[in-house]
């Protein structure tokens, strides 16, 4: 059976969505980028000048701890992001696609802990993206 049947609308689900995140916990994390726009100085090419991050808020989201798995990351989190937010960001930064988006991160930032991207996985609903999971690993 087809979703987009019940004639429910993109904006209307990821609404749903994000009514749903703020109702489980309403957190707040930071994906962090690499500041770009520095000027082209010699320093700069010689890696002498750190050109700094830039962190990008997104709120709500739900953080879930996940198991961490025998031998492998002391600390694995799942992160749960609107698609709305998402979809923000992406025009906001002039990025071709949510995942180029979460590609260019350096990682997440939640509780003053930078974790790196282990996956991000998309839920889709009326073939509109209303959810981004993203797991972070120390």
């Amino acid at each position: 059976m087809s979703d987009v049947g019940f004639g429910i609308s993109g904006a209307a689900v990821t609404r749903a969505a994000d009514a749903m995140l703020r109702s489980l916990g309403a957190d707040e994390v930071s994906l962090v980028f690499a500041a770009t726009g520095v000027p082209n100085d010699p320093s700069v090419q010689l890696g002498l000048v750190d050109p700094g991050v830039v962190e990008v808020s997104f709120s709500p989201v739900v953080v879930r701890r996940l198991a961490a798995a025998g031998d492998g990351p002391r600390i694995r989190q799942e992160f749960l992001l609107g698609g709305s937010a998402v979809a923000a960001t992406v025009v906001d930064r002039d990025v071709a696609s949510a995942q180029a988006l979460f590609d260019s991160a350096l990682g997440v930032m939640h509780d003053g802990k930078l974790l790196h991207i282990e996956s991000v996985t998309t839920e889709y609903f009326a073939g509109t993206a209303y959810l981004y999971r993203v797991v972070g690993v120390e």
